[in-house]
């Protein structure tokens, strides 16, 4: 543990592996076990019974012996991470999407998990000003987010919302649907270098929303500015500014300074290596461990 943080890893780290069948879940458990991590959080990215995180497309057996890998290699399943969209006008199709999630609340309390990130809106930018877009979904996504996050809390359940998709990205966007939700259990996944993608300084945004984190996302970005031409296998963000996801410590990111503002605050608890560069994604799960680690100590 390094200041207060149980330093591990989000599946999402290994996808390059587990989506192409290289490793499967039990065995990204097991090199999370012989790692110096100490826990692992699963980013379920499908619905599908084939799916190589555990979904509520997993019979129960299934779903048990992933929990029992788990426990067995002494491996702390921390978070279950999902999608999910709450933009709709339609109260039947809101309802149905909300039923889904709760199925989702369901499945971490079978794999003995307590903490659940859930998305609000689709990833893909709005055109525009997307104000009164946001302004106008908003209902929609706080009736949803409450009324899963009081079901979650029946189960000792952490629910969140992450800043993730430009549509609610924004530091003050989060913290508005937060305090709208009201509910204890309500927080958010702070991911320190999603806000890059809308433009925000890291450094600020993170610091404004440590008070709300359920867990925290350590993950570092190349960034070049609007009018480089870098190639391919970069995307942009809201403002154009190039972006291609680094080995934590290696990118632009002003990670010192997040980290000072991390064990400067009151945040005790999980924080997840998020992994999307172009490496070996094994390496740049290690080294963004041992990088991260540093960072703290340091800090």
């Amino acid at each position: 543990m390094t200041s207060d943080l149980t330093l591990g890893f989000s599946s999402y780290s290994f996808h390059a592996k587990l989506s192409t069948g290289e490793m499967t879940l039990p065995q990204v458990i097991d090199w999370v076990a012989a790692s110096e991590g100490e826990h692992l959080e699963l980013a379920a990215l499908s619905d599908a019974a084939d799916s190589p995180i555990p979904s509520i497309g997993y019979d129960g057996a299934a779903v048990d012996r992933i929990r029992t890998t788990a426990d067995g290699a002494g491996v702390t399943l921390s978070t279950l991470a999902i999608g999910a969209d709450f933009v709709t006008e339609d109260p039947a199709e809101l309802a149905t999407r909300v039923a889904r999630v709760k199925a989702y609340v369901d499945l971490a309390d079978r794999l003995g998990i307590r903490q659940l990130r859930h998305d609000v809106a689709p990833h893909a930018p709005v055109p525009g000003d997307d104000t009164p877009v946001f302004e106008r979904a908003l209902h929609s996504i706080v009736a949803a987010s409450k009324e899963i996050a009081q079901y979650a809390a029946a189960k000792g359940i952490t629910t969140s919302l992450e800043n993730h998709g430009f549509f609610v990205q924004a530091a003050d966007r989060v913290r508005r649907i937060i305090h709208a939700v009201d509910e204890p259990n309500f927080r958010t996944t702070l991911d320190v270098g999603n806000f890059v993608c809308v433009d925000e300084a890291p450094e600020v945004s993170v610091a404004q929303n440590l008070p709300y984190a359920m867990v925290v996302h350590f993950k570092d970005f190349y960034i070049r500015p609007t009018d480089a031409d870098p190639g391919e296998g970069w995307f942009r963000s809201r403002g154009g500014k190039h972006l291609r996801g680094a080995v934590v410590g290696n990118g632009d990111l002003d990670l010192p300074a997040i980290a000072r503002a991390i064990k400067d605050s009151d945040y005790r608890g999980y924080a997840s290596i998020e992994f999307e560069g172009w490496e070996d994604c094994l390496l740049g799960a290690s080294r963004g461990l041992a990088n991260a680690r540093r960072l703290l100590e340091n800090a």
